[in-house]
């Protein structure tokens, strides 16, 4: 079969394991004791790191693995469901993924970085500083203080507090000082790890927040010696719109403000602490209007939490955005432990493709590139990034796929 043959067939595999990874992101998977013993999560696959959020569907003490790739490439991010459908167990030296005892194909857990065994110049280790997503992504959470909680008001789907209650300073979550964050980023680009940071956290003064984002951008400058790290800035939209020229200043090159919910009347139950001490849902719109003729078009993030309102919104607000030059994206819903939401049940996952694929249409339409769509993005491992990376043939399989008659014309 020639290569061009092949293609056709080689898409219509991905997007069968698409749908098999949107299954295992919205009801998690399960693993096997002897699965786990072959991957060895913190110490050869790559290990969770609790920043921010407890993604999995249950609390636990042992290690797990942050994810693996499926037989075609695909990258799934771990979320722990032990009462998944979809399990992860081990077969000689494979480790495999099997439903109703039927084997669905191999997984491969991603490799744990070199720079997660090093340690800051303070003792602290470099993996419970920074968590480096796939696609050459470094994303750190610098605090899991979010004012909200305070007051009453965090929102319904968010699990911030509860995550640094239960797993404390030992997995990774405590103030990260702006040295630390300076010396992992440089030891993850010497080890070409990396091209993009994200620094995010939760809701703190406004002012702290600016002051500490400026002494952030300069300690990783200062440590890695470049003054552009492609770095995003994660921030609560400023009441003060001049704070978002100083992030630009600063040498961020994009940034984000997640108004996380579309339906201003589902916003003001579902994000209380924003609709009431942030601004409010219009003020937020306005920020991120602001922050697309600073930064530019594309280069700007907001994200929403997806399926808490109807499909309906979510496109409707990712039109918006898209129209003003941000990039509007989604999160799968987890019904995290923890949250007010805990116990709710996720849309479908045939709900979510439909979502992906309208959304990565969005974003062509707007003009943006595949670039700025990553590098918007802390992760860049979703379902409507991954659609897009089958729809221009972007992954490596398919440069596989063309080898033969490569080898053949020369």
């Amino acid at each position: 079969m020639s290569a061009p043959s092949r293609i056709p067939d080689l898409k219509r595999r991905l997007w069968e394991e698409l749908a098999l990874k949107a299954e295992l992101v919205t009801d998690g998977v399960a693993i096997t004791q002897a699965a786990l013993d072959l991957a060895q999560p913190g110490v050869v696959a790559q290990e969770q790191v609790h920043n921010l959020f407890e993604m999995d569907f249950d609390v636990h003490d042992f290690e797990l693995p942050s994810g693996f790739d499926l037989p075609l490439g695909l990258s799934v991010g771990f979320r722990w469901n032990q009462r998944s459908a979809n399990v992860i167990t081990a077969d000689g030296e494979r480790t495999i993924l099997v439903r109703d005892g039927r084997e669905l194909g191999e997984v491969k857990f991603h490799r744990r970085p070199g720079f997660y065994g090093l340690t800051t110049s303070d003792g602290q280790t470099m993996g419970n500083v920074a968590a480096l997503y796939r696609h050459r992504a470094l994303f750190v959470a610098y605090s899991n203080e979010c004012s909200y909680k305070d007051r009453g008001e965090d929102c319904a789907f968010c699990n911030i507090n509860h995550t640094k209650d239960v797993y404390g300073e030992k997995k990774g979550i405590f103030w990260k000082t702006p040295k630390q964050i300076g010396e992992v980023a440089a030891a993850a680009f010497a080890e070409d790890a990396i091209d993009h940071v994200t620094i995010s956290g939760g809701v703190i003064p406004e002012r702290r927040e600016l002051e500490y984002y400026l002494d952030v951008a300069e300690a990783i400058q200062a440590h890695t010696g470049r003054q552009d790290f492609n770095g995003t800035a994660v921030v609560a939209a400023p009441l003060d719109l001049r704070h978002i020229d100083r992030f630009k200043e600063a040498g961020y090159r994009t940034t984000a403000m997640n108004i996380e919910i579309w339906d201003s009347g589902y916003y003001d139950t579902i994000c209380p602490g924003k609709a009431r001490g942030g601004g409010g849902w219009e003020h937020w719109v306005k920020a991120l209007k602001h922050a697309g003729q600073v930064f530019g078009h594309g280069n700007v993030r907001s994200n929403m939490v997806a399926g808490l309102e109807p499909k309906r919104k979510t496109l409707e607000g990712l039109e918006y955005l898209a129209a003003h030059g941000v990039v509007g994206t989604f999160s799968v819903w987890c019904p995290n432990p923890g949250s007010e939401l805990e116990g709710h049940r996720a849309p479908q996952p045939g709900w979510y493709l439909d979502l992906a694929e309208k959304t990565t249409a969005i974003w062509k339409k707007a003009g943006f590139t595949f670039q700025q769509v990553c590098d918007c993005n802390a992760s860049n491992d979703t379902l409507q990034h991954d659609i897009w990376r089958i729809q221009d043939e972007l992954l490596p399989v398919f440069a596989e796929a063309r080898e033969p008659e490569a080898a053949h014309a020369a």
